[in-house]
């Protein structure tokens, strides 16, 4: 009977931790407003992240920013990608921009500082998922206006 209980116990308390396993974990920084959310996009080479073909997009609301960071959590399986990031800040899911083309909301790249006015490389802010790893990232945004 002891064995039993044992065997229910983990066949309800595994899969629970299972489903809370977070393999990367997101550090933004220069968060400069708690208005809006932010969107995430992950992509998988060079072609689909010109082609704005995310192989996943997640949303956050940014209620949890504190002195304009927030840390964010999801899995991904084990390969390449790259992760771009929109500071929706009034919510409408599109990069805003001004009369000059220019970005209105912020903008970042895993592990990657972007500078530039076009848009970077793929092999600029891509990544590796190892089997069983944890991956840390940080983005840090940038506003143009």
């Amino acid at each position: 009977m002891k064995s039993l209980v044992i065997a229910i116990f983990f066949l309800l308390i595994l899969p629970a931790a299972a489903a809370d396993a977070q393999n990367v974990e997101v550090t933004i920084t220069g968060i400069r407003s708690s208005e809006g959310q932010v969107g995430i996009g992950v992509f998988r080479d060079n072609e689909t992240f010109r082609k704005e073909q995310a192989y996943l997009e997640l949303e956050f609301e940014k209620k949890d920013v504190s002195d304009g960071e927030m840390k964010i959590r999801f899995t991904l399986p084990p390969g390449t990608y790259g992760i771009a990031l929109l500071d929706d800040e009034n919510s409408d899911d599109v990069m805003e921009y001004n009369f000059l083309g220019l970005p209105k909301e912020g903008f970042g790249f895993s592990d990657y500082y972007h500078t530039g006015l076009t848009m970077p490389k793929f092999d600029a802010f891509r990544f590796d998922i190892v089997e069983g790893q944890r991956k840390s990232i940080n983005i840090r945004i940038r506003y143009i206006l």
